[in-house]
């Protein structure tokens, strides 16, 4: 079905002559009850009336809540600060206030819709939902959902209380107690995710002035389970059902939320730069949450894998920390800028995924294989964060340390992938050989995208490069099988204080 499926690379949207226009509107009946965790929208006290209103998109007829000294909007004070802060009113701008003659039409159909999107957080301890852009209300009935132990977490929206930490391996050697410690340090707070899906929630408001039927999903390592706490933030925004050219379209889009950025919202939103590259993105850095963020339109890819990573992130209670370790130790070797030609965080991400898969007695499954519905890359966008939800724990026979799993991450990179002739593919669980297409011929890493078979490690392009690269996983597997000590190959002190 995957290799040779008509939709690689589609936005998932069926035929036109299959399904109304307005597709955000089909939230299905089975979907567990709403619940919004912003305080500021909580403590507001909405009727069944403002619950209509917001569902049917009209969303000027809600009471705007009570600014608070620090906020989004135009009118407050915005104040930086590179600590934690909370916000929990915002002021909104009114329609007047927008200042572009936008052709809306375009992307403009007279039905509005409603979404799910950014279901955030992971906490086993609750069972309840919340879908952007909504309220609770008479029409949503609380409802119990199974606590599967070790399960991946339900997501939902951020701005609650701090979650109960997910059960970690036990670490018996020195080693593996470093890398549980680094984990423990760096890792994505609760904290840390509110304040980037706060600004999410308030530029999806500002964006749908200009294209009413939009919605912007929080993507990447934000939301992927895989987060640190110096991670940026990763915006995908969706304007219409067909895909989106990104050398024409998608640069126009981006050129009017750039402007947007740079006048209406300047007081919150600063260094808006349009990156005219294969996919286009708005770079920008976020004055209250004090993120840096990464804006694209229509990469819908990238909401797909998000789910898929997080699926994985959460069967296996080992994955995490390796992750999070192997990325540290890439950045500190200069190995982890995509922009410079080496890899992305999320080829690296891929490969650790693969390495686990290949072991003799496998760690991970290949989550594609085993659940394909729940993963189907045709599957609706509203539909793509129910997937984790539904996938029990990978139950694995294969009882290695954490240590000596990043001891054999190094040595399987250094000695025993054939870098010539293979192509890591988590979607196959195993390293297989390289196509014979343009994307994947001459290339020095080739390492598969689930869900549209790209090359995610396409940055890789230059020799002087990748030879950097093996080096470095040669000399760390090296210095880490005789020395067992990860501040010989990755400062602990220096890393976790720069978290």
């Amino acid at each position: 079905m995957f290799p040779n499926s008509s939709n690689l690379g589609r936005p998932p949207f069926p035929p036109k002559h299959q399904q109304p226009s307005n597709f955000f509107n089909k939230l299905p009946l089975n979907i567990p009850p709403t619940l919004l965790s912003h305080q500021q929208i909580i403590d507001a006290q909405f009727n069944f009336q403002n619950a209509a209103a917001l569902l049917s998109g009209n969303l000027a007829t809600l009471p705007a809540v009570t600014p608070q000294p620090l906020t989004y909007g135009n009118g407050s004070p915005v104040h930086t600060s590179a600590a934690p802060t909370s916000f929990r009113g915002r002021k909104r701008l009114s329609e007047q206030n927008v200042p572009y003659g936008v052709k809306r039409q375009r992307f403009h159909s007279p039905h509005r819709e409603t979404t799910v999107v950014n279901q955030t957080v992971p906490l086993p301890e609750e069972r309840r939902y919340s879908f952007p852009g909504s309220i609770p209300s008479q029409l949503f009935h609380a409802r119990y959902v199974p606590d599967l132990t070790g399960c991946v977490p339900p997501l939902r929206d951020a701005s609650f209380s701090d979650p109960v930490e997910t059960t970690l391996p036990v670490a018996k050697d020195k080693l593996s107690q470093q890398v549980l410690e680094l984990f423990q340090a760096c890792q994505q707070q609760t904290s840390d995710l509110n304040r980037k899906e706060l600004c999410r929630t308030e530029l999806q408001r500002e964006i749908q002035r200009i294209f009413p039927q939009s919605r912007l999903f929080l993507v990447g390592s934000s939301l992927n389970g895989f987060g640190t706490r110096s991670s940026d933030g990763d915006l995908c925004l969706v304007v219409k059902e067909e895909p989106v050219n990104q050398k024409t379209e998608a640069r126009h889009i981006l050129s009017l939320v750039q402007k947007l950025f740079s006048t209406k919202l300047s007081s919150y939103i600063e260094r808006p730069q349009l990156i005219r590259a294969k996919v286009p993105i708005v770079k920008f850095r976020d004055k209250v949450s004090c993120v840096e963020f990464d804006l694209n339109v229509n990469n819908v890819v990238g909401i797909r894998n998000t789910f898929l990573l997080r699926t994985y992130a959460y069967i296996e209670n080992r994955v995490r920390p390796l992750v999070l370790v192997v990325k540290k130790w890439a950045s500190f070797h200069d190995i982890n800028d995509a922009s410079r030609g080496t890899l992305s965080s999320y080829s690296l991400v891929l490969m650790v995924l693969h390495y686990l898969q290949t072991l003799p007695e496998p760690i991970l499954p290949s989550l594609q294989k085993n659940y394909p519905d729940s993963f189907d890359p045709t599957m609706q966008l509203h539909l793509v964060h129910q997937a984790p939800c539904t996938i029990p724990p990978y139950l694995s026979k294969n009882g290695s340390s954490l240590g000596d799993l990043l001891i054999g991450f190094f040595k399987y990179y250094a000695t025993e992938f054939d870098w010539s002739h293979q192509m890591i593919s988590v979607r196959e669980a195993k390293a297989i050989p390289r196509p014979d297409g343009i994307e994947w011929r001459n290339k020095f890493i080739c390492v598969e995208e689930p869900f549209d078979g790209t090359n995610t490690a396409r940055a890789v392009h230059e020799k002087q490069k990748f030879d950097i690269i093996k080096d470095e996983f040669m000399k760390s597997w090296q210095i880490l099988r005789d020395k067992k000590d990860l501040n010989c190959i990755l400062p602990l002190r220096t890393t976790i204080q720069k978290r």
